[in-house]
C-alpha cells in the first residue's frame, strides 16, 4: 500500500489541477510522469453541452487517427462465404453467422469491434440487447455495416477510433500509448477533436465544448485549455 501511495504522489507532485494547459504542455506531462509496467493508454475526454437523450444532440461518428491507437484490436465480422473469407483474410480474429451469434449469446465477447455484411443483419440484430450497451452493434452510418468486409476490417484496425457521447454528455476516445512520441500524441488528439468539433449538432445551445481533459491509464486527468485547440 505504502509503494502505491508513493507512485501516487509521485505522478501528481507539482501539478495545479486547477490550472489549464496547452495541448502540448499537457500531453508532455502525462508521458513524463507514466509510471505503470506497461504502455499506457492516453486518453482525451471531452465533457459536451449537449444532452444526448435528445437524438438531434447526438455526437457519434468515427476518424482515423493518422499515428494509430497502439492499440491491438480484435474484431468480430458477420458474413458468409466469399465475404467470410475476405474478413479472415483482412485479420479478423471471428468470422461467422448464425455460430458467432450463438458464441455471443453464451457471453463470448472476446472482440473490441464488431462488422457484418448488410444481408447479416437480421441476425445481428437479435444481439441488439447485448450489443447495443457496449457499443459494439454494427452502424452503416460508422461504416461496420458494408458488403466491403475486407476494408472495414483493416480500417478498424488500422487506427479508426470511433467516438460517442454518453449520458452524462462526456465524450472518451483513445489517441494513443505514452510510448509515442508527442508529435504523434499532438496530432491524433487535434484530429479527435477537430472531429467532434465538426460534428456539433444544431440543436446545441450554449456551450458547445465545456471542458476537455486528457490522462494516461494510471495518471491524473490535466485540463486543456479550449482556446489551445480551436484557434
Amino acid at each position: 500500500m505504502a509503494r502505491m501511495s508513493k507512485r501516487y504522489k509521485e505522478v501528481r507532485d507539482g501539478l495545479d489541477f486547477n490550472a489549464e494547459y496547452s495541448l502540448e504542455d499537457a500531453l508532455k506531462e502525462v508521458k513524463s510522469r507514466a509510471r505503470a509496467k506497461f504502455d499506457e493508454t492516453v486518453e482525451i475526454s471531452m465533457n459536451l453541452g449537449v444532452d444526448p437523450r435528445h437524438a438531434d444532440q447526438m455526437v457519434r461518428g468515427v476518424i482515423t487517427l493518422p499515428n494509430g491507437t497502439g492499440k491491438t484490436v480484435r474484431v468480430a465480422v458477420f458474413a458468409r462465404g466469399d465475404k467470410a473469407e475476405e474478413a479472415k483474410k483482412a485479420g479478423a480474429e471471428l468470422v461467422g453467422a448464425e455460430d458467432l451469434m450463438e458464441a455471443i449469446q453464451k457471453g463470448e465477447m472476446n472482440f473490441d469491434r464488431c462488422i457484418a455484411t448488410p444481408d447479416m443483419m437480421a441476425i445481428v440484430g437479435r444481439l441488439g440487447k447485448i450489443l447495443g450497451p457496449r457499443g459494439l452493434m454494427p452502424n452503416p452510418k460508422l461504416g461496420t455495416v458494408t458488403p466491403n468486409v475486407a476494408a472495414a476490417v483493416e480500417a478498424v484496425k488500422g487506427g479508426q477510433v470511433e467516438y460517442r457521447v454518453e449520458k452524462a454528455g462526456i465524450i472518451h476516445a483513445i489517441v494513443g500509448k505514452v510510448s509515442f512520441d508527442e508529435a504523434a500524441l499532438i496530432e491524433n488528439a487535434r484530429t479527435l477533436i477537430g472531429a467532434v468539433l465538426k460534428a456539433k449538432p444544431s440543436a446545441t445551445k450554449g456551450s458547445y465544448v465545456k471542458n476537455i481533459s486528457v490522462s494516461s491509464t494510471m495518471g491524473p486527468g490535466l485540463r486543456i485549455a479550449i482556446s489551445s485547440v480551436t484557434s
